[in-house]
């Protein structure tokens, strides 16, 4: 038995940190920089603040170190880091000792995110090609000839030949302004990485009870009886939510299931691993449930009240008998059987998937599978359950909310008229003149579409917005230039084609601390420019963490070199298109080019009433910040202090305006709270009944709510017939009055009133429904287990076809004619993909930081032995992996039993190797990462999902030989 050794939470070091000690030494900013350059083994940084041998002298004391408070810019579980800066050097780091969330931990890539904000592979200037040759210019002439061809080619093209693509690395207040650039430019061909990593959980999930986010956090799984993983290996990617995780291990006695085709490191910390083949999840969760159906461990009561079509998910569920699940999964009947009771024994318990889970063609049917199991256990809405979505990049949750996607705008409004029509309210913008923006193109009856109503292409496909025929797509000519702007572009399936992508573009532009792959696939001799974005440490805004908090960064140096904050490089084009005072009308500018980002947050706490954005204010958000030590580590509730009662980050939704003072909710829809204090319900977001059935809650509710029952989400109307209108003030009556009169909506309400009497009577502003494990609206409306596109198991794709060919997202995307043709034979390992705890993301930054560099230097695959010997392959060799598609990678195999016979695995961090080609040379001098690698991604394949485009990198085909 496991017994407790810590408290779980890192200790404190007793003296000051080397680095601060060091920082008595006065240095400035030029000589830091300079001695920061990283010679053998990595360590020179450190004699420019003066290491442990130093000359003794005199110590001036007259200079204080500051300690400005910020959060690591790596994954989404939102680390505190705090900086020691001296002279404006930031000159040592520790982690944040107050913080709920990292508890005084770091990993490697928080520990030393420091270099990131000094590093001399940085961006320092922008560039453009000429001639192959990578040239100085300013910032004046980089503007005026990019803005010149870009209106040049609007002109000759329209809006949509140019496409804006964002970065889950902005803070909400540049991913919100970057989202409102794209539409006054007059474009939703703008998306950012959650695209390829999230996509098909928040489709997934928001379909299935409302919201599409983490529904509880890393802090509650404290309270879990039992955590169930699949398709994650958060001990990689996400380190120090492990803290939270192996808590509950050692003081709970909670099993812990770890689901992958791979034995990861998180599953060596497993009390049960369980391998399946890749691409098999839904198998994999049916066939647990036939275990709970056929045992009577469901949650009756549960169901009954919050929960519609369960009965069609059990008659699906019969048909995966263990033979039929061990046939298409590969896992046992008895291991299935085990892990069924190991749920049903400890409840609450809660699921944790990453992507593993998502990255496929049918990863909508997986995040919902995931979904329907806890619906099934009952585990939803209560402590300790919920389905807790790792997110991966530090404002992936964030930028998603803030909208930088092809198919809705900020707050998931999506892009209907009335969509519109809310923002152009909220901007003060006219209508007709953002209208106006916008191309148009004939639909199937011959009527004029605008498409500002249409999804745009999603980052997924921009390859294929370039090189696809227009005729056969939904806009009216191909993608001419391309704004790459904090996006690594090897974290994409088929790079082969991005590379003639890429040099098909009329004009390339990297926006970003890093030149990024970006800047050395392609052949181009011109019309590439790279300009230098400063880092998150260099500006300042909020951040979303996975469990929805929001947390405040302030700035911990000046920009560095000649970079400069995104925010300010928007507002540079902005004036440069004619329409800088119109984006920036209600925001107060610091001067011309520079927006105030606390006005930013404001505007969007003015617009983002969906989703509860409405109730941080920047004041709010930094005063947590600045009062971490007053919230509890488990329930993150603040116990005395001036945010006595409220939840650390005030976790969206946060409901009505800063005034409300409502605290955030913690766990969504837990009925165990009035919603005036956290608690919530399932999303009446999908009508009232569905053939004849109810869709609304059996007979429960929040407490203190004066609707015992179930109810629709809330208008004017609504608020009218029960008699609580009396409630609002003249002035709520007179904003409901101006946008919609009755017919207002909660979400289009914006002076919060309507939410405000709604919740005044103890009820949620969105409904009170159940959550339904049948989405009509999708391909699936049952979630069904389909064979990869490139699947090895031919015997299986008559029983389990995917789907027909067809065009969404404005582009013919392919599924059948694919999957019948057979590349089993030539390509028989299956290839998956996955992080390391080195790197993160692309790895430019990670890469190009010495500490991290050092750890690890060479891309690899991993094969399994006996693949390894049949091969004639040994351990440290260099080996050709070819996908079906003709791409190939040059790599270093490791031999090993993580992996399972048949199946491959590469992580996807590295590039500037391509098919064998070191592309070292083609970086600018002194901006080539330390460690250059092949990606994987050159060999991965076609293959997108049904409903959100998301790309598959977790179950391709490939080949492996001897170099």
């Amino acid at each position: 038995m496991l017994r407790k050794k810590t408290n779980g939470v890192a200790r404190r070091p007793q003296g000051a940190s080397i680095l601060r000690d060091a920082a008595h030494k006065s240095v400035d900013r030029r000589t830091f920089l300079k001695g920061s350059g990283v010679a053998a083994g990595g360590l020179a940084a450190i004699t420019a603040t003066g290491g442990s041998v130093t000359k003794a002298q005199a110590q001036s004391t007259d200079e204080a170190v500051n300690l400005v408070k910020s959060v690591c810019t790596h994954c989404s579980v939102g680390c505190t880091v705090i900086a020691e800066v001296k002279n404006g050097v930031w000159t040592g780091q520790e982690p944040g000792w107050d913080s709920p969330f990292n508890l005084g931990a770091h990993c490697a890539k928080g520990a030393s995110v420091r270099e990131h904000a000094h590093g001399e592979r940085r961006l320092k200037y922008p560039m453009k090609k000429v001639n192959g040759e990578w040239t100085r210019i300013s910032w004046d002439e980089a503007i005026n000839e990019i803005g010149d061809q870009m209106m040049q080619i609007r002109e000759e093209s329209g809006p949509d030949s140019v496409y804006w693509l964002g970065s889950a690395k902005h803070n909400n207040e540049q991913a919100y302004l970057f989202r409102k650039f794209a539409a006054y430019w007059g474009t939703n061909n703008v998306d950012h990485q959650a695209r390829i990593c999230h996509s098909t959980t928040v489709a997934g999930v928001a379909n299935t009870w409302g919201y599409g986010a983490m529904t509880n956090s890393y802090n509650d799984i404290h309270n879990s009886q039992a955590i169930f993983i699949i398709g994650g290996n958060p001990a990689e990617a996400h380190p120090v939510s492990l803290l939270h995780v192996l808590r509950a291990k050692e003081q709970n006695n909670a099993p812990l299931i770890v689901c992958d085709p791979r034995f990861t490191r998180t599953a060596a910390h497993a009390d049960e691993y369980v391998r399946f083949r890749p691409g098999t999840d839904v198998a994999l969760i049916w066939g647990i449930l036939w275990h709970i159906f056929e045992n009577g461990w469901e949650d009756k009561e549960f169901i009954r009240t919050r929960v519609w079509g369960m009965d069609q998910i059990r008659e699906e569920v019969a048909k995966w008998t263990p033979d039929e699940v061990e046939r298409v999964t590969g896992t046992p009947e008895s291991q299935m059987r085990r892990v069924a009771r190991t749920l049903a024994n400890n409840r609450p318990g809660t699921v944790i998937w990453c992507m593993g889970g998502t990255q496929h063609t049918n990863g909508n049917n997986n995040t919902r599978a995931y979904c329907i199991l806890q619906l099934a256990l009952g585990n939803m809405g209560t402590t300790g359950g919920g389905t807790n979505i790792f997110r991966g990049h530090d404002n992936v949750q964030g930028a998603t909310d803030l909208g930088v996607l092809s198919h809705t705008l900020p707050g998931y409004y999506g892009l209907s008229a009335g969509a519109w029509g809310h923002w152009a309210r909220v901007w003060d913008e006219d209508p007709d003149w953002l209208k106006s923006q916008f191309a148009t193109v004939k639909g199937a009856d011959g009527k004029d579409k605008n498409l500002m109503n249409l999804t745009g292409i999603p980052v997924s496909r921009w390859i294929d917005g370039v090189l696809e025929d227009p005729a056969n797509t939904d806009q009216p000519n191909a993608v001419r230039a391309m704004v790459l702007w904090g996006h690594a572009p090897n974290s994409q399936t088929r790079m082969t084609e991005m590379k003639t992508a890429m040099e098909k573009l009329d004009t390339l532009v990297v926006i970003d601390p890093y030149p990024t792959v970006s800047a050395v696939l392609h052949d181009r001799t011109d019309g590439v420019y790279l300009l230098p974005a400063c880092t998150q440490f260099e500006t300042r805004g909020s951040v979303t963490a996975s469990n929805r908090s929001l947390q405040w960064r302030d700035k911990v140096v000046d920009p560095l070199f000649e970079s400069l904050p995104d925010e300010v490089i928007m507002a540079k084009f902005a004036n440069k298109f004619g329409w800088g005072d119109r984006l920036f009308r209600n925001i107060e500018m610091e001067d011309p080019e520079t927006p105030n980002v606390e006005s930013i947050t404001r505007e969007f706490n003015r617009g983002l009433w969906t989703i509860g954005y409405t109730g941080q204010s920047p004041e709010r958000i930094k005063s947590h910040m600045a009062n971490q030590h007053t919230f509890d580590r488990t329930t993150l509730q603040a116990v005395g202090g001036p945010n006595d009662g409220e939840y650390y980050g005030m976790p969206w939704p946060c409901w009505g305006t800063a005034d409300m003072k409502h605290p955030g909710t913690p766990n969504l829809y837990d009925m165990s709270k009035p919603v005036a204090e956290g608690g919530l319900c399932f999303r009446a977001r999908f009508g009232v009944e569905r053939d004849g059935d109810n869709l609304l809650a059996d007979g429960v509710s929040n407490p203190g709510s004066e609707i015992p029952d179930g109810y629709p989400e809330f208008t004017m109307q609504m608020l009218m017939d029960l008699g609580w209108d009396s409630d609002l003030t003249d002035e709520e009556r007179a904003a409901i009055d101006a946008v919609a009169g009755p017919k207002t909506n909660w979400k289009t309400d914006l002076s919060g009133g309507i939410q405000r009497v709604a919740i005044k009577h103890g009820c949620a502003p969105f409904g009170n429904a159940k959550a339904r494990a049948v989405v009509w609206t999708f391909p699936d409306p049952i979630p069904l287990h389909r064979e990869p596109l490139y699947t090895n198991r031919r015997d299986l794709v008559a029983d389990y076809p995917t789907y027909e060919d067809r065009k969404f997202y404005r582009l013919p995307t392919l599924y059948a004619s694919i999957q019948k043709q057979d590349f089993s034979k030539d390509y028989p390992i299956i290839l998956t993909s996955g992080r390391l705890v080195e790197y993160e993301g692309g790895g430019d930054e990670t890469r190009s930081n010495p500490w991290l560099a050092e750890l690890q230097q060479d891309m690899f695959v991993e094969i399994n032995p006996r693949d390894a010997n049949n091969l004639g392959v040994r351990d440290g060799a260099q080996v050709w992996v070819e996908g079906p598609e003709g791409g190939k990678v040059k790599v270093m195999a490791m031999v090993t039993e993580r992996v399972g016979e048949g199946v491959a695995f590469m992580p996807f961090h590295f590039g500037g190797h391509y098919q064998g080609e070191d592309q070292r040379s083609k970086y600018p001098k002194g901006a080539d990462p330390y460690v250059l690698g092949e990606s994987s991604n050159t060999a991965q394949t076609y293959g997108y999902d049904s409903v959100t485009q998301m790309q598959e990198t977790k179950a391709t085909l490939c080949k492996i030989s001897a170099a």
